[in-house]
């Protein structure tokens, strides 16, 4: 195979027409041009310059290769290009998956960090429950995935991932606006023991969390509506059709409830980022570090 390096130098000599300017304008010296222009003519088995004393003149077959070279050469300046900007994190993609309240709450503002930073890159986002979206980071679909786990239905993570927390939700029960409790700042289970319960599938941690949580107070919660979008929840305590256990991220911001820190019990759910130790995707610290910055700001706004 022809090295780029002599065809460049061989470009050059035949555009000036001059080892020493040559050398001049690549930066080497006339020796090192001459010895570069040798090897060619050894490695295609044809002299390329008549040389004299006082000057080097290209022979057809120089011509003929130094014309078809500048676009070989561009290509492979282009190529050069392109992959500093790949291992830079200026290009290239980054494949992500989260839970839908991280979608809304987090990954948006998270998302615009990294496009804003890295203008050139693909950043796409797939959204799934820990247990759907843990097989992509392990088999290499996925570079990170943004899951979350209960206090009260603790679980553990592969061994082969590296985990990063991002935040701790506080678990809160919210109320209707004109319900009793609305305005208070905490309020105890016991209070809403008697209620109506609207809560998440009975085979969820926030199910099982709700229920255990519950317990600790004494009562059995009366669950009378389910669903697994706290949106959809929040949206049907907001009705006053019943009360719920929720993690305060599922809330928002201009949610229209009553939100009270549990008085029984201080619990949570712990948000983290899993990814695979030997990922090299260049685009990975940018991610991690947008998606603690952002967590962080949440954490202030509530405290």
């Amino acid at each position: 195979m022809l090295n780029p390096i002599h065809l460049r130098t061989l470009t050059e000599a035949v555009r000036t027409g001059s080892f020493a300017e040559t050398a001049r304008l690549l930066g080497y010296t006339t020796s090192a041009v001459s010895q570069q222009i040798a090897m060619l003519e050894r490695a295609v088995g044809a002299q390329l310059f008549e040389r004299s004393a006082r000057s080097v003149r290209p022979t057809a077959i120089a011509e003929r290769m130094a014309l078809l070279s500048r676009d070989a050469l561009a290509a492979l300046s282009e190529l050069e290009r392109e992959v500093r900007a790949l291992t830079r994190g200026d290009a290239g993609t980054l494949r992500l998956a989260s839970f839908a309240t991280a979608n809304a709450r987090i990954m948006a503002s998270t998302l615009a960090a990294i496009v804003e930073r890295r203008p050139g890159a693909d950043v796409l986002l797939d959204e799934g429950e820990p247990d759907e979206v843990l097989a992509g980071v392990l088999d290499g679909d996925r570079d990170v995935a943004v899951v979350f786990a209960y206090d009260l239905d603790p679980r553990t993570w592969p061994r082969e991932l590296i985990a990063t927390p991002l935040l701790s939700e506080p678990l809160v029960l919210v109320t209707a606006p004109g319900h009793r409790l609305a305005t208070r700042g905490d309020a105890s289970l016991v209070e809403v023991a008697d209620e109506r319960w609207i809560c998440t599938r009975s085979d969820t941690a926030g199910s099982k969390s709700l229920e255990r949580l519950c317990a600790t107070a004494g009562f059995v919660p009366r669950i009378t509506l389910r669903s697994n979008d706290y949106g959809v929840v929040c949206s049907l305590v907001r009705r006053g059709l019943g009360v719920a256990v929720v993690p305060k991220l599922a809330v928002g911001i201009d949610a229209g409830l009553g939100v009270l820190r549990i008085s029984d019990a201080e619990v949570f759910r712990r948000i983290l980022a899993l990814h695979r130790p030997s990922n090299t995707n260049p685009l990975l610290p940018i991610v991690l570090d947008a998606l603690r910055l952002q967590c962080q700001a949440i954490a202030q706004r509530w405290a």
